[in-house]
């Protein structure tokens, strides 16, 4: 008997099993879709194939508004860390983010034990080669093999695979990363479907061996001892085991000479590379060239995994030969007898530019076709497990009947990351910085919960149980505050000892709790000698009192600022408004207006090319009523 091509039949189809392909297909499956995850490789399954840490300044954030959500990476990093260390924090809580070097085996391995142990998700290794598509509407997709896979929705979360090449000197590998294989034939398939492709590239350092290493000269780095889990679900007692030290080490004269005598061997420099690479996470070639008055960068060594010797050379991105490789990772201290395990390269891969997607991160022109990750445009992994949770809650909601997640700037770092890539211009791999969002002392990492929670339980992703668990902090934390505020000081002289001892100014008058924690030399914790009433709070309570009541005023501010932003993405545009039809709006304008298609004032405010002056065009041709007489309805 002879049989045809195999068919299949899911709610959803995702394509890439990397960080972003990973949380799209939990949370499809987590809300009962029948969902199957493609990978080109088992283990390319939230592999690591650059640094062996999550999070980090501002990236921190996202795994905490992740985790809030629903997703699941800040659980797999708290089962999987190896060294933990929360930064920034000589600076304000704005910018406190927790950062942890990661078992890059046993994160995969982990990550895929979750995968394959949840209910309506398979996890299936094929090449996916092209998709089904009709009348504008995705139908599924087609592997190498000739399978087909039939869906209400695809969500692409293809990474650096796409069409991939390394590179290091003269050597050009057909490869994706880490020599796995590379995915060479949907790029194709989307063009034929009308979506626009691009060219980035990043790159990785070598890997050297742990045991060639000369630790005796070099400066260790440990982790805090006491770790603040990444997941609002995470026992912090769980979290009490070994941590691993990082080590410090400098380049130097002779590295940066032996880097200059060989840029030209570099495909960088000689012109191989096509793709742009990122600005911020720039090559050693580049810091030696645009940096040129710095004798020195410091480099970090980062331990992969408690089951290899790899090391990790944090700061040592290349893409020179082989030989010269070598001579510069043996002119730095403790390194100069190292042995290379693997080579650094650089990689390149096809993605797309944002401005083909909607906020919910489906495309504009092929409906229920989501993306999400590097795809996108964007790099790192947190900024990739981020988008692909929104794609997959949004892929749901869209099979649901129901109305997309959509997570503005003034809500979260996720909502500022997707307002960026789809909103403005990206000439280079999108980076998150806490400096992009614009409203970063309400959006801390150590509130996700309170801001987040709401929207993983309206949508499914989050128990009742952990719901009313935030419902009741929130209480707490109120109630507490306003119990502080009527808690008063009096000018005693027990009491203005007390202050001395403390490094604080005596009172005056009778005072408030408050206003003593508002002294920056106090805090919630260091008055409560003058508290005799103070109830048993948690440890998270009590951070969020202390931070509400130090920084209330900066915080209201930043309040006042979010109602103006929320009056102006209150503003709705019309989805099929013809710009060529608004008198006086500039012709840049218009060719912006029309390709980007802003749904709101505030979104159509931050597209490139579009002044002030040209929305209040806007403004008074929506007010004057000439929109319906255009015909534009």
């Amino acid at each position: 008997m002879k049989l045809g091509p195999l068919e299949e039949h899911y709610d959803v189809v995702v394509v890439g099993a990397g960080h972003a392909g990973c949380e799209a297909a939990l949370a499809c499956a987590r809300l009962s879709l029948s969902t199957i995850i493609f990978t080109v490789a088992m283990d390319a399954v939230a592999f690591m194939p650059c640094n062996p840490h999550i999070g980090g300044s501002s990236k921190g954030h996202l795994v905490r508004e992740i985790d809030a959500l629903g997703g699941e990476m800040g659980k797999n990093i708290d089962r999987t860390y190896l060294q933990y260390k929360m930064l920034n924090t000589s600076k304000g809580p704005a910018v406190h983010s927790p950062r942890a070097q990661a078992d890059k085996q046993l994160y995969s391995f982990e990550m895929r034990k979750v995968l394959q142990n949840t209910e309506n998700l398979t996890l299936r290794q094929a090449e996916v080669s092209e998709l089904i598509v009709k009348d504008k509407k995705i139908c599924g997709v087609r592997t190498l093999s000739g399978a087909n896979y039939y869906a209400k929705a695809v969500i692409l979360c293809t990474g650096t695979y796409l069409n991939a090449r390394c590179l290091f000197g003269e050597v050009i590998d057909y490869t994706g990363p880490n020599g796995l294989k590379a995915a060479t034939h949907l790029t194709s398939s989307l063009k034929e479907n009308g979506v626009e492709m691009r060219r980035f590239k990043t790159g990785t350092p070598a890997r050297i061996d742990g045991r060639s290493i000369d630790y005796s000269v070099l400066t260790p780095q440990y982790g805090d001892e006491k770790v603040k889990p990444f997941s609002f679900s995470t026992d912090p007692d769980s979290l009490t085991r070994p941590q691993y030290p990082c080590y410090l080490t400098y380049t130097n004269e002779k590295t940066h000479e032996i880097i200059r005598d060989n840029l030209d061997r570099s495909p960088i420099y000689a012109g191989i590379i096509e793709g742009t690479g990122p600005r911020y996470c720039p090559s050693i070639e580049d810091k030696v060239v645009k940096f040129s008055e710095k004798d020195r960068h410091q480099l970090f060594l980062e331990p992969e995994s408690l089951f290899t010797n790899e090391i990790y050379i944090d700061g040592l991105s290349s893409s020179l030969p082989e030989e010269v490789q070598h001579a510069v990772i043996h002119s730095i201290k403790g390194l100069e007898n190292a042995k290379i395990v693997r080579n650094a390269y650089a990689i390149e891969y096809d993605c797309i530019s944002g401005d083909q997607l909607l906020l919910s991160l489906e495309f504009k022109n092929i409906k229920g076709l989501f993306s999400g990750g590097q795809f996108n445009g964007s790099s790192g992994y947190e900024e990739a497990a981020a988008q692909g949770l929104i794609a997959g809650i949004n892929a749901a909601m869209e099979i649901f009947g129901r109305e997309p997640l959509i997570l503005d700037r003034s809500t979260s770092y996720i909502g500022v990351l997707i307002d960026d890539l789809v909103t403005k211009e990206q000439v280079e791999p999108y980076r998150m910085m806490t400096s992009r969002a614009e409203y970063r002392l309400l959006l801390r990492q150590d509130n996700a919960d309170l801001r987040l929670t709401s929207y993983g339980h309206d949508v499914g992703l989050v128990s009742d149980e952990r719901y009313e668990y935030v419902l009741k902090k929130k209480r707490e934390i109120a109630s507490e505050i306003e119990r502080v505020a009527a808690v008063t000081v009096n000018p005693t002289e027990k009491n203005q000892d007390i202050l001395r001892s403390l490094g604080s100014a005596e009172i005056v008058n009778q005072c408030s709790l408050s206003d003593l924690i508002r002294r920056p030399e106090l805090d919630y914790e260091s008055v409560c000698v003058f508290d005799e009433g103070r109830p048993s709070l948690s440890d998270e309570v009590k951070e969020q009192v202390n931070i509400d009541i130090k920084y209330e005023g900066y915080i209201k501010r930043q309040e006042v600022s979010v109602e103006r932003f929320k009056k102006a993405e209150g503003r709705r545009i019309p989805p099929d408004i013809d710009y060529e039809k608004v008198p006086s709006l500039r012709i840049e304008a218009r060719q912006k207006l029309a390709k980007y298609r802003p749904v709101n004032i505030g979104q159509a405010s931050r597209i490139g090319g579009v002044s002030p002056a040209d929305i209040s065009v806007l403004l008074v041709y929506l007010k004057s009523g000439k929109y319906k007489k255009d015909g534009n309805e």
